[in-house]
């Protein structure tokens, strides 16, 4: 992480900037681009080739529609792709719903799916563009376990009541 945000810093993308709000308006557009190219990651796994490639597949893509999305940098307009058959269902923003869903979340979905540690990796670098360790992936699976297991176990341990029949 910290190679990325040494690249970032250098990249001169800062270059210019002089307000707080400038630089949350350009981190609210990298948002959303990053968004738009998981889902165009989604998109070429979900037809099985790329966009600049043709396919005998009777489904292709079919354009693409704008979405309002709610993120951690206010409401941004994304551009989410569609193809022919209206079977496309994006994890990152999935239909009918505003919020993108966070990293964490895609990760515990392919987790309780069966998925081992290192699958998730290879899933996420393959379809997301996007390189997370087998440790970090570790670490919000093992939250996650924490949690249910403490749910599990206040459950165990409430009050029952009494109740005459």
């Amino acid at each position: 992480m910290d190679y990325l945000k040494k690249q970032f810093l250098e990249s001169g993308l800062l270059d210019g900037l002089t307000t707080q709000g400038e630089l949350s308006s350009l981190l609210k557009e990298l948002h959303s681009a990053a968004l738009e190219a998981m889902l165009q990651g989604e998109m070429e796994n979900h037809l099985g080739y790329s966009q600049d490639k043709q396919s005998s597949n009777s489904n292709a893509r079919n354009g693409s529609t704008f979405k309002q999305v709610k993120t951690e940098f206010e409401k941004s307009k994304i551009t989410v792709p569609r193809d022919r058959e209206g079977s496309f269902g994006p994890i990152v923003v999935p239909k009918h719903q505003s919020t993108a869903t966070p990293i964490e979340n895609i990760i515990i979905s392919l987790y309780t799916k069966g998925m081992s540690v290192s699958d998730i990796e290879d899933e996420l670098q393959e379809i997301y563009g996007y390189k997370l360790s087998t440790l970090a992936i570790s670490l919000i699976t093992d939250k996650v376990n924490q949690r249910v297991r403490l749910a599990k176990q206040a459950f165990r341990e409430r009050l029952l009541r009494c109740v005459d029949g």
